[in-house]
């Protein structure tokens, strides 16, 4: 039964996409670590709690079948920002370097305010050695 459990996983892991522009971080590769280290001997792994290895399962098929984005359709596809879903995935990638002057405006400005380092505080605000 654990071969028919892990065949399902691999076609999960066939099934899922890889987002290149994420690298180490991307879902999909995530994933295939996680199945790999969890059925390391393949189909003769051994699974000590089988319920929940196809509660886990059925999750993630729901997940990669947008299940829940059908069941529960957005009306815009923006945040409260109102930034693009093409601006979130470049953000989320690393890669804010490539995006245009122009189009950074409240994203910069809030990279640019949290990535600086704390102020120094005043000389008799620190409080004193030991």
């Amino acid at each position: 039964m654990s071969a028919t459990r892990y065949r399902r996983f691999l076609k999960l892991c066939e099934e899922w996409p890889r987002d290149e522009a994420k690298k180490a971080r991307d879902m999909g590769t995530f994933l295939r670590q996680k199945v790999a280290s969890a059925f390391r001997e393949g189909e003769n792994t051994q699974i000590s709690d089988p319920e929940k290895c196809d509660q886990i399962y059925e999750s993630l098929a729901r997940i990669n079948g947008n299940y829940y984005r059908q069941r529960f359709p957005r009306v815009r596809d923006t945040s409260f920002t109102g930034v693009t879903v093409e601006e979130c995935k470049l953000l989320l990638s690393g890669n804010v370097e490539k995006m245009d002057d122009e189009k950074k405006g409240l994203w910069k400005t809030l990279m640019e305010r949290f990535s600086k380092p704390p102020e120094d505080v005043p000389e008799k605000e620190k409080a004193p050695e030991k």
